[in-house]
């Protein structure tokens, strides 16, 4: 076991957040360490209903010895009880101070990354003026990115959306060479330094069906998408594409890149949802600092069911490990 720790937050208190946590220990409890940054009252309830154990720590160092017998909780109240499935806006914005303090340790050196529990965006909004669709917008204000980059990634797949989350009809607005270009650049680097992954092969997908058919269906592959990849295969980059989304995604063709890059939010989740729902992880990449996260939501309809799926969680707590131990922050 490693003995810097990831840091790891609740999310939605009303979530599923504290429930998988405590299974992911369970689990985990003797390969990597991990403390959950929660509301520590909050956590002992659940932990009594589920019969595991939590201790509070005064700071991360202590996890590693923790870990073993009892979840690491450091302790970050809450001003109003948690009523499962029921998310309170009162709650908002120390939900969101969590996630700033989970980046601070993170980037003093005290945890060696950072995994996050899904969060409920409109109590956030309403409670705290979140001011953003997600944690990866936030997290990149945190850091001063100007465009996150979102990875998802599975046993079975690896995805890169170019564009996340704009609706369909501005995509064509946004996407342009420049930002196709910075995107493969980051994800190139990144799975060079965080994956471990020395030459990648990469496959981009056009933005049209059958990837435009020589403009007979878009002009987008052939004005700029093309162009883009021709520049960076040129300084050596294994690029295929670009590629007609419909057929790249079939298991022999899965087997000839390491990496999809995708045009927009759907083209790149449905296929790795379909492909390994549970085990999906959601990595922010272009960031000073590790940031994973489960790909899926708070799960309000389940909440006290003990039926929630850690899985999703476990493998990302993983990835950031295994992140982690590449980029030399262990």
């Amino acid at each position: 076991m490693t003995s810097k720790p990831v840091a790891l937050t609740l999310g939605e208190p009303a979530g599923i957040g504290g429930e998988i946590s405590l299974k992911a220990w369970a689990v985990l409890r003797h390969e990597l360490p991990f403390f959950l940054i929660a509301d520590a009252k909050h956590m002992q309830s659940l932990a009594g209903q589920s019969g595991l154990q939590i201790k509070i720590i005064a700071t991360p160092a202590e996890a590693a010895s923790v870990m073993p017998n009892a979840l690491p909780v450091l302790d970050h109240p809450l001003p109003a009880p948690v009523a499962g499935g029921i998310p309170d806006a009162q709650n908002a914005v120390e939900v969101v101070a969590m996630i700033k303090r989970a980046v601070d340790l993170t980037q003093s050196g005290q945890a060696c990354a950072m995994t996050t529990n899904p969060i409920h965006k409109k109590a956030l909004q309403d409670g705290a003026g979140f001011a953003f669709p997600g944690h990866t917008e936030y997290l990149a204000s945190l850091a001063n990115i100007e465009r996150p980059i979102m990875m998802l990634s599975a046993p079975e797949l690896r995805v890169v959306p170019v564009t996340i989350h704009i609706a369909i009809s501005k995509v064509s607005e946004v996407l342009d060479a420049e930002l196709l270009e910075q995107t493969i650049r980051v994800t190139h680097k990144a799975m060079i330094d965080d994956l471990g992954i020395n030459a990648p092969r990469i496959a981009v997908a056009g933005l049209n069906p059958h990837a435009g058919e020589y403009g007979a269906m878009g002009h987008e592959e052939i004005d700029f998408i093309a162009p883009t990849l021709d520049k960076l295969r040129a300084e050596g980059m294994n690029l295929s594409g670009p590629m007609s989304a419909d057929t790249m995604f079939h298991p022999a063709a899965r087997e000839r890149y390491d990496l999809a890059i995708c045009m927009y939010h759907d083209q790149a989740l449905i296929p790795i949802k379909t492909l390994n729902f549970a085990a999906g992880v959601n990595t922010t990449l272009g960031l000073p600092f590790i940031r994973t996260s489960p790909d899926h939501g708070t799960a309000f309809d389940i909440v006290g069911k003990n039926i929630a799926d850690p899985q999703s969680l476990i493998e990302a707590l993983r990835t950031a490990t295994t992140m982690a131990k590449h980029r030399g922050t262990l």
